[in-house]
């Protein structure tokens, strides 16, 4: 396959990217940082690999190279974990997904021919938060502001079908992998000053990421897989027991634990995405026969810390 990518370089991406690579598909890595692209993917590593500059948010000639490819990836978006939700910073959240997407599905609409699948990237945060439901693929979507936004990237996402493209909308959980969430709580861990974060009572719900870039390349090659798909565990963990198993796993203790105020100073309403969680289960995911590698928690974080 021939496989355009957005968010290349990213946590999930670059290994989306070597998966791929590996198994001797070409890709084209769509990116607003070339030269940060090349020294991700260098050419003597990575042959197979084609990169090419775009402009998320806008048209333009970046475009074109969507007709020579059978599939996309769509990944791109603002890191929402990270500094205080101002409004602007909201904006720029929004923009990110929602435009970004717009563009991508305006290139395989004018290509020629198409690809037959876009894979696009949403959120668990479509559902809302609470301590006390859970949700699958069929379940409402909740009304605070990552909702709207997971709201606002699938429908974007939703207007490829117009074109007869197949479509794969995955809802990612929290991504456990060397990076991302996990990379921050571990430190202070290691200086024996790990514990949960807030109550400890939310809902955490997680997939490592080779479980993830699995469902990406299943997504890819299988053509009866259709529609929206949690990408998680089917077994989300409470944050008590997510810090737990963590100090077990690394042999230090967890008992100290990160009051909820300290986050909100650090990050104003963005506090949201540690403070409050939401149990999702994979029910579509699992239904399509899917194996996870690492289903559980402490499997999972032992592969990662090994």
């Amino acid at each position: 396959m021939k496989v355009a990518i957005t968010g290349a370089t990213g946590f999930v991406g670059s290994l989306l990217v070597q998966r791929l690579h590996g198994k001797g598909h070409k890709i084209v890595v769509l990116t607003r940082n070339t030269a940060f692209a090349q020294k991700v993917f260098p050419s003597e590593a990575f042959p197979n690999v084609e990169i090419v500059a775009y402009t998320p948010n806008t048209s333009g000639s970046w475009q074109s190279v969507i007709a020579s490819c059978d599939g996309v990836v769509n990944l791109a978006g603002e890191p929402i974990g990270e500094g205080r939700w101002t409004p602007e910073r909201k904006q720029e959240i929004l923009n990110s997904r929602k435009l970004g997407t717009q563009k991508i599905v305006e290139a395989i609409v004018n290509a020629n021919p198409k690809p037959t699948v876009l894979i696009n990237a949403s959120a668990i945060g479509y559902y809302g938060t609470s301590e006390t439901a859970n949700f699958d693929e069929t379940s409402q979507s909740g009304n605070d502001f990552l909702a709207q936004v997971c709201q606002a990237w699938e429908a974007e996402a939703t207007k490829v079908k117009d074109a007869g493209v197949r479509l794969v909308i995955l809802r990612f959980g929290i991504v456990l992998g060397n990076g991302g969430a996990l990379g921050k709580m571990i430190p202070p861990f290691k200086l024996f000053a790990g514990g949960p974060i807030g109550s400890g009572q939310q809902w955490f719900s997680w997939i490592h990421i080779d479980d993830l870039v699995n469902l990406i390349m299943q997504a890819l090659t299988k053509p009866e897989i259709e529609g929206i798909y949690n990408a998680t565990t089917p077994n989300p963990v409470r944050m008590a027991d997510l810090s737990q198993t963590l100090g077990q796993v690394m042999n230090r203790p967890s008992w100290l634990p990160v009051p909820a105020f300290a986050i909100e100073a650090l990050l104003g309403d963005g506090a949201i995405v540690v403070l409050e969680g939401q149990q999702v289960l994979p029910k579509r995911t699992m239904e399509t026969g899917f194996e996870y590698k690492y289903p559980n928690l402490e499997s999972a974080l032992r592969q990662i810390l090994a």
